[in-house]
């Protein structure tokens, strides 16, 4: 596996066996996607950064947003659905030459299970370091470990292991973008109380009420396990994100002028998507002694 890859088969054992509700495909770029077929709602995961690009329930519409204007290309973060980011978060602090939210998205993490549980199904992603990222601005020996059980409700599961002989410090986030009718129309609750960083003006006190949005938004909210919605009242749709083993919540919309300045985004896709991000990070990052593992998960339901 590596830093920079196309997302191949290679990264699928030979020996592995999969059910038939799983398919294992190429999609735009050539990248291998895994399409999920399970009873209760299907979905699709690119094997590079393990990124899940779709899910949508049975008899319900997509719930996961990815840009018309993404880019499928080796080297390249793909712009929507659930990127991983580790194992730091935004820009690199020390090393501008880093990849933006770490090295686990653009990475080919190997599929090595893959089963049906009832009405869902569960995909098993493995990453490991290579002489690549010991070469990285964060050398250290580890193995992370992303189970997403696809279903009526979609589970993911992120479990990072320190393989090294001294303690490890990471971020690590899984930067949700949810797909909504009309942003101008949404708004996320569950974070009332809870002060937060607004990366666009500083350090903002707690709202008593959900978020709404009329302008960019970029908050990060720490020391926050809360459960959030997504109310779109121009569907009626709302998204519960449920969340275990995270501190951190960032929500995130661009709007005009910062999507009309990003290549990989259409100028009006703003009005479509927001982020509602499961984290731990700056604050909240998670240091592992020797041996020792850290679980961050998320479930996600629509009613």
């Amino acid at each position: 596996m590596s830093i920079d890859s196309g997302g191949t088969m290679s990264a699928v054992p030979s020996t592995l066996e999969l059910p038939s509700s799983v398919e294992l495909g190429q999609g735009p770029g050539g990248l291998t996607v895994a399409r999920v077929f399970a009873p209760a709602g299907t979905a699709e995961v690119y094997l590079r950064g393990a990124h899940v690009s779709a899910w949508t329930p049975a008899g319900g519409s997509p719930v996961l947003w990815m840009s018309e204007q993404s880019e499928y290309a080796p080297g390249v973060p793909l712009r929507g659905g659930v990127p991983i980011c580790f194992p730091w978060f935004a820009g690199h602090p020390t090393d501008v030459s880093a990849p933006s939210h770490g090295f686990a998205r653009l990475a080919d993490w190997q599929l090595v299970e893959a089963r049906e549980a009832g009405d869902d199904v569960v995909l098993v992603f493995v990453l490991t370091d290579t002489e690549a990222t010991r070469a990285s601005a964060w050398p250290h020996r580890f193995e992370a470990r992303y189970t997403v059980t696809v279903g009526a409700e979609l589970q993911l599961s992120l479990v990072v292991t320190n393989r090294d002989s001294d303690p490890v410090s990471f971020e690590e986030a899984l930067h949700t973008y949810l797909a909504v009718a009309d942003i101008r129309q949404t708004q996320v609750g569950g974070l009332e109380g809870a002060p937060f960083t607004d990366r666009l003006t500083g350090p903002q006190s707690a709202e008593t009420e959900p978020v709404h949005f009329d302008a960019e938004t970029d908050r990060i909210y720490q020391g926050s396990t809360a459960t959030t919605t997504v109310t779109d009242a121009a569907t009626g749709r709302t998204v519960t994100v449920s969340k275990q083993g995270s501190a951190s919540t960032v929500v995130w919309n661009p709007w005009i002028d910062k999507a009309a300045a990003m290549a990989d985004f259409g100028d009006d896709e703003y009005t479509g998507m927001v982020c509602v991000e499961t984290c731990n990070i700056r604050d909240d990052a998670i240091t592992l002694a020797p041996g020792a593992s850290h679980e961050l998960s998320v479930r996600y339901s629509v009613s």
